[in-house]
């Protein structure tokens, strides 16, 4: 595990970040998620047909996005870190399990202590999610 996933504040159940691909440092970064199959959101979302909830695939870049910007070497980390605002949001597939989601954000800005992310996730080539959040903190 990359060290600066170690920052994330989720118990393992609620990680979506499983490894990072890279990480320009408070700027952008790339990341992975493998839908094992055994996740307990999966049993009712839908039986017999799993597949990660559309909100899931925000919290994965949510959380992508909150290890990029507290890795961040000028600015100290924000306290309490947490998903602020949602803009734009164009959710146009899912993962289901045995696939893996893979997931870009950039750092667009920052506003004393809210940061503005951009991010994408793919399943392999076909685009999932497009969005903006805010994230802020203390």
């Amino acid at each position: 595990m990359h060290v600066a996933l170690s920052h994330l504040p989720h118990g393992p159940e609620f990680r979506f970040v499983d490894d990072l691909d890279e990480l320009v440092a408070g700027k952008s970064g790339s990341a992975r998620y493998a839908v094992r199959g055994d996740e307990a959101f999966l049993a009712g979302h839908f039986p017999g047909a799993p597949l990660m909830p559309g909100v899931l695939l925000i919290e994965a870049l949510a959380q992508l996005g909150g290890v990029i910007a507290q890795s961040d070497p000028a600015i100290p980390p924000l306290r309490n870190l947490r998903l602020s605002a949602v803009q734009g949001a164009k959710i146009t597939g899912s993962a289901v399990p045995g696939e893996t989601l893979l997931m870009h954000a950039s750092v667009l800005g920052r506003l004393g202590a809210l940061i503005q992310i951009e991010g994408q996730a793919w399943v392999g080539e076909k685009l999932v999610l497009t969005t903006r959040l805010t994230l802020g903190g203390d």
